[in-house]
């Protein structure tokens, strides 16, 4: 029996009730490939809340300071530094927002809000600095042949001169891995401008996620022996991809950021549908679980409940994203 098979005999066996929603999830596979065709990349607007909105601004208008830059890959760049976190500050002493170390701060923090003054601390002027610093680099390798923004990307990692001397982003498997992440978080960020690619994976991870249906929520709960094999709703979807192969962070707000963002009436089975309490911020995300058509996902909800099927029209709906495997490799696995 092929895993569509499979999933679908599965899904059947829930109960009449919930039949049209299997019949959804089939219709929604058999245009799948028509869908596929002729998707959009996404645009430089900021997708729904995936930037703190005390930040969103900042991002957008600096995202903008030149052709090498966009507001979505400024966004992927802070939240892979930092998670947002104005107070950060690394081993390697890195600080704040955008994560500059003391010297390049010296060099090339400017001060963004006009008060006077260069605050690394400042999200103020690191946002505007960081959007500054990027560009300057795009200056510095602007005559290498290839993409200006992975040049620059590269030049971020390995330095200008490696790009000049190698024409373009450099043989370095290092430099190479960042320009694919921080590329691929970028789609995270950008809100689509049509609709984005169904994917491979969904059929699989709903699968998996209803063979779980009446299994008892455990906060923290991986699905693991020592724990009965119980969840909780991030455990959930995160055990269902990585029965596809995608490993997704183990929390509901990094799980956001694993792929691009569908509008309501784009959802399609397997998307991770999230909910939150501040509809502006997706790091204040505290619920996920996995579309399965109709209005409906499969989500392990709370102490005392069950893995079930729940509604996703509630008023702490936030948004929708659908898992691509680049985009769950971009994911750092701390912010």
């Amino acid at each position: 029996m092929t895993v569509r098979k499979a999933w679908v005999v599965a899904f059947a066996a829930v109960g009449a009730g919930l039949s049209f929603v299997m019949l959804l999830v089939v219709g929604v596979y058999v245009v799948a490939g028509n869908l596929a065709n002729g998707v959009g990349k996404g645009s430089v607007g900021l997708a729904k809340g995936a930037v703190p909105a005390a930040y969103q601004s900042l991002v957008q208008k600096w995202g903008n300071l030149c052709s090498a830059i966009n507001p979505a890959l400024l966004a992927a760049q802070l939240y892979q530094e930092s998670g947002f976190n104005p107070n950060a500050k690394s081993p390697a002493k890195a600080e704040g927002i955008a994560q500059f170390i003391p010297g390049t701060w010296a060099t090339h923090g400017v001060d963004g809000d006009g008060d006077g003054d260069r605050d690394v601390w400042d999200p103020n002027d690191a946002i505007p600095s960081a959007a500054s610093y990027d560009c300057k680099l795009a200056s510095y390798v602007k005559d290498a042949p290839g993409n200006q923004t992975e040049n620059m990307l590269a030049a971020y990692n390995a330095g200008a001169y490696a790009v000049v001397k190698y024409g373009g982003v450099p043989p370095y498997k290092e430099t190479q891995n960042y320009v694919k992440t921080i590329t691929s978080l970028e789609k995270s960020f950008a809100a689509p401008v049509t609709r984005v690619d169904p994917s491979k994976q969904a059929a699989a991870a709903i699968y998996y996620a209803q063979k779980k249906l009446g299994t008892p929520y455990l906060w923290g709960g991986n699905g693991t022996a020592d724990q009965g094999g119980r969840f909780d709703c991030s455990g959930l979807t995160k055990a269902a991809y990585e029965s596809v192969g995608v490993t997704l962070p183990r929390v509901a707000n990094d799980q956001y950021n694993a792929g691009p963002h569908p509008k309501r009436d784009e959802l399609l089975p397997g998307d991770l549908v999230f909910f939150s309490d501040d509809l502006t911020d997706s790091r204040a995300i505290r619920h996920v679980g996995i579309y399965v058509g109709g209005g409906y996902m499969i989500d392990a909800p709370r102490t005392g409940a069950v893995i079930r099927f729940d509604p996703i029209d509630t008023p702490d709906y936030f948004g929708a994203t659908r898992v691509t495997e680049d985009g769950a490799k971009a994911l750092p696995t701390t912010v």
